[in-house]
């Protein structure tokens, strides 16, 4: 790879890359402001804002979405006539959920073993540090050879859709003949990979009361209506004996017809215990991408320490179902809702609310601009092909800008493969993997723009 101009700027570029990042990840940019201050948030948009303006970035802006946060926008143009790209990253991040089980500070960029370690180190802050690391790379090579447009939304993680909305009131903003969203991963560290379908998703409240208030349980037990065991019956009532996701009439999903992802493999990269099953049906890369899966997010009842001898009046959760391409998030909302209604015992009361939604995303893997992706990411892993893998996860923006440009091509990549442990405590990226995706997006641009 080092023969290569651009890698060889990639390369000497990785150190500058390092301090950025930590810089980066040092801002507690978690769009949430009951958990962490907007200062934070709003700093991190100014460190975005201040850096595509040093690059030459022309109209850079903080846009301020509807959902209260920032966007940071900027447009570098390139030669007439050429192709308009959009990059796409994100620089607000996951809570760093327990501190103590870090091994060091979520928001103080740390190297060990060959990683660097930090909330955001991959995702998604390591995405828009690949693609600053792309552009310098060309512009150190004989220019970008495309009109550049870069978006750095600042609420992705809260699912919260400012961004998806802003982007719909200015329609003309974010138009591109292709859009390379940089906040997926490679497969494995080292296999290079887009992503070519998304799940969608949504999330439901759902409450059910039984009582005016809590009993004694010894007193009224036995007769009295137990909300918390309503809502344990209803949750149950999401699943199959095999732990399939069953909702009543919903789609079971099909089969996923590219990579496969090795049973062994991904009980190593989800971490299960010795001797526990694996949930569901089907081939690993069918239930992850191609299906849909329910999951409990939250349960709102006594916690056991402090817990009294009481029959609950009331409790309530939180569900999240994930839909695969081809089954309308809508659509799965309404049946979610009712299923949830229908199995709920003992004509006890229950109230649902949808407080999240998106949709699933497929991608025409067809089109001229995958071919400049697997030419470009054949030279950034030298001896490596470009797969094209699934992903369980959901990128609500991916619906919103195919709807609006439906001629643009929409292209996956990313820093988040599984060793990155995204979401989770101790998430890092590796530098390797930054490099390389660098390398390739340039060559990818410079591909593109030939094509």
């Amino acid at each position: 790879m080092s023969s290569n101009p651009v890698a060889g700027t990639v390369a000497s570029l990785m150190p500058r890359a390092r301090t950025e990042l930590a810089e980066l990840v040092a801002f507690k940019s978690v769009a949430d402001f009951d958990q962490f201050p907007k200062s934070e948030s709003e700093g991190a948009a100014r460190w975005v804002a201040d850096a595509l303006t040093a690059e030459g970035f022309q109209d850079v802006a903080l846009l301020d979405t509807p959902d209260g946060t920032q966007s940071v926008y900027g447009y570098l143009p390139g030669p007439e006539g050429a192709k308009t790209v959009l990059l796409y990253a994100h620089y607000d991040v996951q809570p760093p959920l327990d501190e103590s089980a870090w091994t060091t500070p979520p928001f103080e960029l740390t190297e060990r073993d060959g990683r660097w370690y930090g909330r955001g180190a991959a995702d998604c802050k390591g995405g828009v540090i690949m693609h600053l690391l792309a552009l310098r790379a060309l512009k150190a090579n004989g220019g970008v050879p495309v009109h550049v447009k870069v978006i750095a939304e600042g609420s992705e993680e809260q699912g919260t859709g400012g961004l998806e909305r802003y982007a719909e009131e200015h329609p003309d903003l974010l138009a591109a003949d292709t859009i390379v969203i940089g906040d997926a991963g490679n497969f494995r560290v080292g296999l290079p990979t887009v992503t070519a379908t998304l799940r969608g998703m949504t999330l439901v409240r759902v409450q059910i009361d039984t009582l005016e208030g809590n009993l004694h349980s010894g007193q009224f037990g036995g007769a009295a209506p137990d909300a918390l065991a309503a809502l344990v019956r209803v949750l149950d009532s999401l699943r199959a004996e095999d732990g399939s996701t069953t909702v009543d009439g919903l789609t079971a999903g099909s089969g996923w017809e590219g990579l496969q992802y090795d049973e062994e493999q991904f009980r190593q990269d989800a971490k299960v215990l010795d001797g526990v099953e694996l949930i569901g049906s089907g081939t690993v890369a069918d239930r992850i991408w191609a299906r849909p899966a329910v999951t409990v997010l939250g349960i709102d009842c006594p916690p056991v320490v402090g817990a009294t001898p009481s029959v609950q009046a009331g409790a309530r959760a939180l569900v999240s179902l994930r839909v695969p391409p081809g089954v309308d998030a809508v659509e799965a909302t309404k049946l979610l809702q009712a299923h949830l209604e229908a199995h709920t015992p003992w004509g006890a009361r229950v109230r649902t609310e949808q407080i999240g939604q998106g949709q699933a995303f497929s991608a025409d893997t067809t089109s001229p601009a995958y071919a400049a992706m697997a030419e470009a990411m054949a030279v950034a892993y030298p001896g490596q092909e470009m797969q094209y893998a699934g992903q369980g996860g959901s990128i609500p923006l991916c619906n919103t800008l195919a709807a609006l440009y439906p001629r643009a091509e929409i292209l996956l990549i990313g820093l988040s493969e599984p060793e990155a442990q995204i979401h989770a405590v101790n998430e890092s990226v590796s530098p390797e993997e930054l490099e390389r995706l660098s390398v390739a997006e340039a060559l990818f641009l410079r591909n593109y723009a030939a094509s």
